[in-house]
């Protein structure tokens, strides 16, 4: 594998002038606006008999402006600038890459370099649209320091209100990420930016790879969006679809020069069963150029601080890890199953993203368990720097829906929530939005269902259902956070238990807005117990800044007792002791530990718990040898 890396880094080197000039192709390729006012126009159509430039500029003539054919499937185009050295394609006018295809066809395709298209609200397809300003977005703040810590809200602007429409950018700058600042999130991962034209794909099924989602606003209201993060010292990650594309040929890549193939491996190869999408040719020139151009250009045009790479599993095995399962054998991992075309385009990602932009972190989506995928390029490894750890959730979703409270093994929970590989960082989580979509549940639906429209009011009976969720909620969340990985994620609105679904507007639902949103107003309602659980997510965030867990080495699990339920574990300095019993509290309870003070209690008051533990004394151990120790104490 680290050949093939090598050696296509090497052909880059040698044929293209370095990583760094083959990378800020996205500089070139599109409709690029010269400092003369002239306009330069280059593709790459290997399929194409002719290409012509079409839009508002020329009365959509489409045999004015011919490109020029060059070598390798490239056309270019200059167009000089007008009598009055002004562009000859004015800021905002509507553009279309015209294609004579082999069978003499004559397609209108948006560029693959697009940085702004549109949708009217009378149309089906986008629309591409010149984007030029003629006084763009200026970062006024820098990017924040590499975290040492990574506390992750994964975000989708679009549903980043308790209205029911589609949310802005300028919403989420002024509304949200001030939210996300109180409640201890040094990181926001955002989802759905890049352009997808259907908007319930969840952002998964991308159009436009260098266009930021116009439904929430304009390039320059995203970057003050980022702007103004940074401002806050947080990092902004983007949530990169590099695994697939849409279908789309009309507003997407496909067919994009008339042919099966061109970014994509033709025939049955190139398309996904499951996701009904087109898969890339990892091993073309041109595809490489066109990827790692764009995790460049939304790195230095956007100023994001690095990737979550969604789909990674489908890349890795030509298989896409359909019907398959992994038990962690590695003959699952090493044979002619693996893409390694796939995989050597992740290491070069990484490999460009560490030697251009070093400060910037990239994360793996990957259920398989890859071996080395989070292991530097020079290693023979992937060069990811954290994976999700993705059993996690699996997990808490079978325990809560096929065990009885007092049939939980908290052996194995304890061994879900450490089984990681040596020297790999995990982003642990308790759910993200895969279980907030509808078809699934959130934790707090699973925990409390259809109690939570009638009894989660202050004024009403804390019933059982509504006590046991609240408390296991709070569990769960911080025994994920402090056990589970090196960095912890969660999905907006899931800490403080947001009710019901996800589910975006589609013909299904009569196009209804009601499930995409989220109802951040419920935490403010004095008289609804949300706020408990939204209290103690943030209070969990801060104390994690504090003393810095996730930056610390693995916990050491001193206790996991099967008839007490109880579990312990030592971290960063601290001490964590859960009782998941479900009816038995305990006195005098003996835990390895040197010194006890309590920092977070689940069962504090302002957290909706019973106020059953004495915060105000300190206690101090005895040299009593317990579970391998030499000091215990009893709390």
């Amino acid at each position: 594998r680290y050949s093939l890396f090598y050696n296509r880094l090497k052909n880059i080197e040698e044929n293209e002038g370095g990583l760094d000039k083959f990378t800020e192709s996205y500089k070139i390729f599109g409709v690029n606006q010269l400092v003369d006012g002239g306009i330069y126009c280059k593709e790459w159509a290997p399929g194409a008999e002719a290409v012509f430039l079409a839009g508002d500029f020329n009365g959509w003539n489409p045999f004015s402006h011919p490109y020029k054919k060059m070598e390798y499937g490239k056309w270019e185009l200059f167009i000089p600038p007008g009598e009055d050295g002004c562009s000859p394609v004015p800021h905002g006018s509507k553009l279309k890459v015209v294609i004579r295809a082999q069978n003499g066809e004559l397609l209108y395709r948006i560029s693959p370099w697009a940085r702004y298209v549109v949708r009217d609200e009378d149309k089906v397809n986008y629309d591409w649209v010149h984007w030029n300003p003629p006084q763009s977005y200026i970062h006024k703040h820098p990017s924040p320091k590499r975290l040492k810590s990574l506390r992750i809200y994964e975000s989708h602007v679009g549903i980043a209100s308790p209205e029911g429409k589609v949310a802005s950018y300028k919403n989420f700058t002024y509304n949200v990420l001030p939210r996300i600042k109180d409640l201890g999130y040094n990181c926001v991962q955002l989802m759905a930016i890049m352009e997808h034209a259907y908007y319930a794909s969840f952002g998964y099924q991308v159009t436009s790879f260098f266009a930021a989602s116009s439904r929430y606003g304009t390039p320059d209201d995203l970057k003050e969006m980022i702007d103004v993060a940074h401002s806050m010292d947080i990092t902004v990650l983007l949530d990169v679809v590099h695994s697939h594309a849409s279908k789309n040929s009309e507003d997407g890549l496909n067919k994009f020069d008339g042919s099966d193939s061109c970014f994509f491996h033709s025939g049955p190869k190139g398309t996904h069963q499951l996701w009904d999408s087109r898969l890339f040719d990892y091993a073309n020139w041109e595809v490489l150029r066109f990827l790692l151009s764009n995790l460049r250009m939304w790195i230095e045009d956007y100023r994001f601080d690095g990737f979550r790479f969604d789909g990674v599993t489908s890349m890795l095995y030509h298989h896409h890890g359909i019907g398959t399962g992994f038990s962690g054998d590695y003959n699952e991992y090493f044979g002619l199953h693996v893409d390694e075309d796939a995989l050597c385009y992740l290491m070069l990602a990484n490999h460009m993203i560490n030697f251009l932009h070093p400060e910037c972190i990239t994360i793996a989506e990957d259920v398989s368990g890859m071996p080395a995928l989070c292991r530097p390029v020079a290693e023979g490894g992937g060069g990811f720097d954290y994976r999700l750890a993705m059993a996690i959730p699996d997990k808490w979703i079978q325990i809560i829906k096929e065990l009885k409270d007092e049939d939980w093994n908290m052996g194995n929970i304890v061994h879900t929530l450490t089984n990681r590989r040596y020297e790999e960082k995990y982003i642990a989580y308790a759910e993200s939005h895969d279980q907030a979509l509808v078809g699934d549940k959130t934790l707090a639906f699973r925990l409390m269902d259809a109690e939570m429209y009638t009894n989660m009011s202050v004024l009403s009976p804390l019933t059982p259902v509504i006590d046991r969720g609240i408390q296991l909620h709070k569990m769960i969340r911080l025994i994920t956070h402090a056990l589970g990985g090196e960095s912890y994620l969660n999905f907006m609105g899931n800490e403080f238990g947001h009710p019901e679904w996800l589910d975006f507007p589609r013909k299904g639902n009569n196009e209804s807005y009601h499930y995409a949103r989220r109802q951040f107003n419920l935490t403010e309602d004095h008289l609804l117990r949300y706020r408990f659980l939204n209290s103690f997510d943030r209070d969990m965030n801060k104390l994690e800044e504090r003393f810095g867990w996730l930056a610390s080495p693995q916990a050491y699990v001193s206790e996991k007792h099967e008839s007490n339920k109880v579990i312990a574990f030592e971290r960063a300095g601290l001490i964590f002791i859960f009782n998941f019993h479900p009816y038995q509290s305990y006195v005098d309870y003996r835990v390895v530990i040197f010194k006890y003070q309590i920092l977070l209690d689940s069962d504090a008051a302002e957290y909706g718990g019973h106020q059953r533990l004495d915060h105000s004394t300190e206690y101090f151990s005895e040299e009593y040898p317990h579970n391998y120790r030499p000091n215990s104490l009893l709390v």
